[in-house]
């Protein structure tokens, strides 16, 4: 930071910023907190303050943190800074920035810092799915433990693991310890702390890291090594945390780790939003934000004057939220939120109410026909000019009663946007293609027919059933002959197999997407609206389901064995995929695709749930739910562990708690609206209940008198302005090689079928980085042989189990002696060493430029790069094809280099660590000509993906016959 450079606020554009917001922006200096209310511009406000900060107060980009609650928010707010730089004509490198979520911030850490941690190389971070999968996987290790059936409920092995994985997230959030468990003298807590440990050890033991214990072990390296934290908090001087009041007790312990000292600390937030207690959030964070300083330290700045919904509306959620008392029933706030109202100071002001219902009686098909009449009221009158003007908001859109209202609305030609639903495996796309994959294992069918799976919920039985009578009815028709041959002669050879297939699930999904009905799904216009791209998406995400279950259990290809009556079939995998792995998945339901950049896609109503909705905005707000009552928590074997081992008491009393969570609640679904808000429900006995009564009682009906649609008009849907990020590896070589190929697996994001040559590359080049890291540290005389191969070797232990793959002996033995040659040639010159594995990006106007750079070595005012390929040396005119992208990715670096350090880079080179005999190195020199012209070529690459230009295809055949659509490709051209 420049202290020199004083603050001058009268040279600052402020634009619109309002008093307030103006404050806010400028008081930069020590703890801050903003209250900010729904609607006051509080995006608007980081951004500018963190302009500010630059370009008044000299602050550079790498001294400012900012922690979002979203990646999505992460990158909106990324985009929002680069934009408003340019607009200003500021050259700053936004992504020197450390911007993300407390989770991506601190898995950054952690991938700087491994070596001071338990992880290795290679560490893979667990989803909530793949956490409790991996509990599931290794239950007979818990199972083992004493008096384990007292703390996880009676039930399938599933559902405890479950369980198991609610409390050690929640024990991980609060940084409570497996000793201190152990050593209580109640028994269910000692239990308990077993519990911890044994999943401690099973993350330890196969390198993984769950969403929580992210934090755990970035807190951890943070407080145990004081040079790892000093290197962050001399370089941060500035953090800012927005939706503050939904961090927890960790997140909270990381601020004051990383900004305890210059307590530059600004939270954003507001406490009548927050909706996270259920993941370990805690509102006290931010009501007690300005006691953790010395008194009158902390500045407190309000943000109420709301910009976004009409003023009946903002009146309508300040009532809600004062009517604390009503027909049994009543509760105070007392010092337990902000007090503060919000004032409407922007929206259209008009005449008629904005605040409406539309209700059925009790019959569910009265309801659904209001809602459907409004719908097409307010189409035909010509101010709803698109369907995703309009959202309903439900606490879950995976109920019954919800499903079927989408499913009305949909069979009377309005589109409806609900990726979160559950309807996944309903979808005919999805049952078409599992019902032909499961008849294409005769024996599975056979052994379900004959009742092997007994055990089977009704749910999955009938689902199952299903899959199967939808492919029956489908191939059976005669147009679909091509699609029943393919089934049929594959469900032959798998019911005789004698050798091992070169395919796998996932490859047999590929070969089946090549013929009708499949092939017409993945030629859909990319253009199309996001109901007709649907299929095609979900066919992507069914891959990356197969793909993942063949990863976790290390299947290259499918094997015949014997079965208890002597014939062979296929190996126990098919019975692993379909009734454990596809089963879990269909019980516990999944999201289908979602688009950041397009949260409310043109054409379609949006049904999401309050939670969902959180941070977004629709002209026309439609909530339902009205049925919901305040419910306390179940008690569980956590409530006595949080008394005695968490490192704070309870904050809220407890019988206050199901009132507060369910107002704010709606609240937040109240307070989307911009133009009108509608309350929907069936009206009968308990509906709504008693607790909407009397803010729902006055509210007119939508056939009122005094309702008038033609006062209204009503707001476009937002555009989100996302910048999306390209490298030349990931995207442009890609693109190059094959425009569809991209098309198929980084835009609609195909999983390909998992090719094991990579292993030994890796291999090679993590150990040759972690010889670096020794360099960069300057602990050059660990670089032995001897040290070498004991990094080599747990390399390859981990990532072996990583991979679910060995390397024959030889080979192994290969990539050990390509490293080793290379510290040979190296001959203890270490000393230019400056960065290793280095990750570099530049924002650019409309996209972020990403790279990762293997080594960069330098002296007399210079650097060079070296790019490390663990091949021989290529024929440089055979291989002159190849070796021109090398060039080019190098082109890229050393701009990337250049334009984020400001360093001259003179030399670019290839290293290739297999070369035996030669020089090991192919050399470019520096010229700022042709670094231009490769940056322009990549310019025009990306806007050639940005607007969807995929008509290009590979012209190797080599490319072709290792493609997983090589079949789709022969049949479609």
């Amino acid at each position: 930071m420049n202290d020199s450079h004083d603050a001058q606020p009268a040279q600052f554009d402020f634009g619109l910023a309002n008093a307030a917001q103006r404050q806010a922006i400028t008081a930069t200096r020590g703890p801050v907190l903003i209250t900010a209310g729904p609607g006051t511009g509080k995006t608007f406000t980081l951004v500018q303050r963190i302009i500010y900060l630059i370009d008044q107060e000299g602050v550079g980009p790498d001294e400012i943190f900012v922690a979002t609650f979203t990646e999505k928010a992460a990158k909106e707010l990324v985009t929002r800074i680069s934009n408003e730089l340019a607009a200003r004509s500021m050259t700053v490198n936004v992504s020197e920035m450390y911007v993300g979520t407390f989770h991506s911030l601190c898995l950054r850490f952690l991938k700087e810092h491994t070596e001071h941690t338990r992880l290795k190389q290679g560490f893979r971070v667990l989803d909530g799915f793949d956490q409790i999968y991996t509990i599931y996987q290794n239950y007979h290790f818990f199972d083992q433990i004493d008096g384990i059936d007292t703390v996880l409920p009676n039930a399938g092995k599933w559902r405890k693991a479950e369980e198991i994985a609610r409390i050690v997230n929640a024990l991980n959030e609060e940084l409570v310890s497996p000793e201190s468990l152990e050593s209580d003298n109640r028994a269910e807590s000692q239990v308990v702390g077993r519990v911890f440990r044994t999943y401690l050890h099973t993350l330890s033991e196969e390198n993984l890291l769950d969403f929580p214990s992210i934090q755990v072990e970035a807190h951890r390296l943070l407080n145990d090594s004081p040079e790892v934290l000093a290197s962050y908090t001399s370089k941060i001087q500035y953090l800012m945390v927005d939706e503050y009041q939904d961090t927890n007790y960790i997140q909270e312990q990381l601020v004051f780790l990383l900004g305890g000292a210059s307590q530059n600390i600004c939270v954003v937030g507001d406490d009548d939003q927050g909706l996270y207690r259920f993941r370990g959030a805690t509102i006290r964070n931010i009501l007690e934000f300005p006691k953790k300083f010395s008194e009158d330290t902390c500045q407190v700045i309000s943000l109420v004057e709301n910009y976004r919904s009409h003023p009946d509306i903002v009146e309508f959620y300040n009532t809600w939220m004062d009517t604390t008392a009503g027909k049994k029933f009543k509760f105070s706030w007392d010092s337990y939120r902000y007090d503060k109202q919000i004032v409407a100071a922007g929206g259209q002001r008009t005449l008629s109410p904005a605040v409406i219902k539309v209700a059925g009686d009790d019959d569910t098909e009265h309801w659904h026909q209001q809602v459907l009449t409004f719908i097409t009221e307010l189409r035909d009158s010509g101010k709803l000019t698109d369907y995703n003007q309009l959202a309903f908001l439900f606490s879950s859109v995976k109920h019954p009663r919800v499903t079927a209202l989408a499913k009305f609305l949909e069979d009377n030609g309005i589109a409806v946007y609900s990726p979160r639903s559950g309807m996944f495996f309903d979808r005919f796309e999805i049952t078409l293609a599992l019902g032909c994959l499961f008849l294409m294992f005769p024996n599975l069918v056979g052994d379900f027919e004959e009742g092997k799976y007994f055990w089977l919920k009704d749910d999955f039985t009938q689902y199952f059933i299903t899959c199967i009578v939808t492919a029956n009815d489908y191939l059976n028709d005669p147009e679909n002959s091509e699609l029943r041959h393919f089934v049929q002669r594959h469900g032959r050879s798998h019911l005789g197999l004698q050798h091992p297939t070169d395919y796998t699930f996932a490859g047999l999904l590929y070969q089946m997407f090549a013929l009708p009905p499949f092939a017409q799904i993945l030629s859909t216009d990319l253009d199309s609206g996001v109901v007709d791209l649907r299929p095609t998406r979900n066919l992507a995400q069914l891959t990356q389901i197969v793909g993942k279950f063949e990863h976790l259990h290390g299947i290259n290809l499918l094997s015949p064995t014997k079965n208890r009556r002597g014939l062979r079939y296929i190996d126990s995998n098919a019975e692993k995929l379909v009734m454990t792995y596809l089963r879990l998945l269909y019980e516990g339901g999944i999201t289908e695709y979602e688009d950041d950049s397009e949260y409310a896609p043109s054409g379609c109503v949006s049904f999401l749930t309050i939670h969902q909705s959180k941070g977004m905005e629709f002209p026309i707000v439609l909530v339902d739910s009205l049925k919901n009552v305040p419910r306390k928590q179940a008690a569980n074997v956590l409530d006595n562990i949080a008394e005695r081992h968490y490192h704070r008491p309870p904050f809220e009393p407890e019988d206050r708690i199901k009132f507060f969570d369910f107002w704010r609640l709606y609240y937040t679904a109240f307070s989307r609206a911009q133009n009108l808000l509608v309350l929907t429900c069936n009206e009968e006995r308990s509906t709504p209940s008693r607790y909407f009564k009397d803010v729902y009682d006055p509210v007119p009906d939508w056939r009122d008198e005094s309702v008038d649609y033609s006062e209204f008009n009503f707001e476009e849907v937002k555009d989100v302005n996302i910048k999306r990020a390209f490298s030349f590896t990931s995207h442009i070589t890609v693109y190059e090689t094959c425009s569809l190929q991209y098309k198929f697996f980084k835009e609609l994001e195909f999983q390909p079928v998992r090719v094991s040559a990579q292993f030994f590359g890796r291999l090679v080049h993590q150990t040759i980085e972690d010889i670096h890291k020794a360099a960069i540290k300057g602990a050059e005389d660990t670089i032995t042989v001897e040290n070498v191969q004991t990094w080599f070797d747990a390399n390859y232990t981990h990532l072996a189990r990583a991979e679910k793959m060995h390397l024959a002996d030889p080979t192994k033995k290969a990539a050990l002696e390509q490293v080793l040659r290379y510290v040979k040639r190296q001959d203890g010159e270490w000393s230019a060493i400056k960065q290793a594995e280095v990750d570099v990006s530049l924002v650019k106007p409309d996209y972020i430029l990403d790279g990762t750079i293997d080594l960069i070595r330098g002296e007399d005012g210079t650097v060079e790069i070296i790019d490390f390929k663990a091949t021989r040396k290529p024929d440089m005119i055979a291989d002159s094809e190849v070796l021109e992208r090398y060039r080019r990715q190098l082109h890229v670096y050393a701009h990337l280099v250049e334009e984020r350090t400001g360093e001259k880079v003179s030399k670019m080179h290839l290293y290739y660590t297999g070369e035996t005999d030669g020089i090991p190195t192919i050399t470019w020199p520096y010229t700022q000509t042709a670094v231009d012209a490769t940056v322009q070529v990549f310019d025009d690459v990306v806007h050639k993906i940005l607007d969807k230009n995929f008509t290009t295809r590979a012209h190797s055949l080599k490319t072709c016959e290792e493609c997983d659509f090589k079949n789709y490709c022969d049949r479609t051209r």
